[in-house]
């Protein structure tokens, strides 16, 4: 009886994803040149839309009295 193997075969490793500068440098410059602009975002903001609902949240105990 011929032997059934014990673990998976082995995956090939993917390349490693290397960039260097001169490279994203000539992409950016490809970029720029066909036209397209480079937006600056605000720092804190975020491109994912938020899932959560927004919630009116007021903290501190600060209910007038009914006594006044």
């Amino acid at each position: 009886m011929a032997r059934k193997p014990t673990r998976a075969p082995a995956k090939k490793k993917q390349p490693a994803a290397v960039e260097t500068s001169e490279s994203i440098e000539a992409q950016t410059r490809a970029f720029l040149k066909s036209g397209n602009k480079i937006d600056v975002i605000q720092p804190g903001i975020s491109g994912q839309p938020s899932l959560a609902a927004k919630k009116n949240i007021k903290l501190g105990n600060n209910a007038k009295s009914a006594a006044s």
